[in-house]
């Protein structure tokens, strides 16, 4: 399995070239959907020291997903935009959290939002597929969000959908602070399209507190995932903490 760091180009300069496998950046910032073309072309002549494969961020807060103040055609362009130039960088994965875009206001109705939410991804559903792309929701813990906390959840959202290029994300960390049990992995598996880890205590990088990892490996061998790993965490030194964090990992996945 690869194992990436979400960061950006920048931040990857002097890192040890066997350390990561993959850079996930984040969409706000690289692909700057609602910029001008050559700000995301300063971006790409930054380059990094491994192929960019995926991005996080999706939405900015103020474009929502969910609720009274949607706005389709704003969503829509963004989306091409930002989908237009991910693949222009040979990226194969956006991620879908954006926890403040989809928040559902007080007093929302839960199926009133969830539908909003799958009206969201099957509009980005259908750009990622013209583009080669393929958009993963990712579960949110209760304190990021109020609307898909659970791979279970999330699984709904994509079942909804049903749309081939969007699947199911498991992030470790939001699993651990919603108590989720690793087995939920294996359960729904065969929706997955990517991953994402960090430790439970400060969101810290793996190996720092010594957590393990290794139950949430062993459902993902269950489940014959194929995918990747990225490790979205705090740094309390990338440049020193990264290639020891990534061996960890691969330890922790034999």
């Amino acid at each position: 399995m690869e194992i990436g760091i979400c960061c950006g180009p920048k931040e990857t300069v002097g890192l040890p070239a066997g350390a990561f496998d993959f850079l996930e950046v984040n969409v706000q910032s690289f692909l700057a959907p609602e910029k001008e073309e050559a700000e995301f072309r300063a971006q790409m002549e930054e380059g990094a020291i491994r192929p960019i494969k995926s991005a996080n961020c999706f939405l900015p807060g103020k474009l929502k997903c969910v609720g009274p103040d949607v706005d389709m055609e704003r969503l829509t362009r963004y989306a091409e935009t930002a989908f237009r130039r991910a693949a222009e960088a040979r990226m194969e994965v956006i991620v879908f959290g954006s926890g403040a875009a989809r928040m559902a206001p007080d007093g929302y109705a839960r199926e009133r939002a969830m539908e909003d939410f799958c009206g969201a991804l099957r509009c980005v559903g259908l750009i990622a597929q013209r583009h080669g792309l393929t958009v993963v929701v990712e579960p949110l813990n209760r304190k990021e969000c109020n609307l898909v906390n659970s791979l279970a959840e999330g699984a709904e959202a994509v079942e909804r959908c049903n749309h081939p290029n969007v699947r199911l994300l498991a992030d470790f960390y939001h699993m651990l602070m919603e108590g989720e049990p690793a087995t939920e992995i294996a359960r729904y598996g065969h929706m997955l399209g990517h991953t994402h880890v960090a430790e439970l205590a400060g969101r810290g990088f793996p190996g720092k507190g010594g957590e393990d990892f290794r139950p949430f490996f062993r459902a993902l061998r269950e489940s014959s995932y194929k995918g990747r790993i990225a490790i979205e965490c705090k740094w309390d030194d990338i440049g020193r903490d990264v290639e020891g964090s990534t061996r960890y990992l691969r330890e922790q996945m034999v």
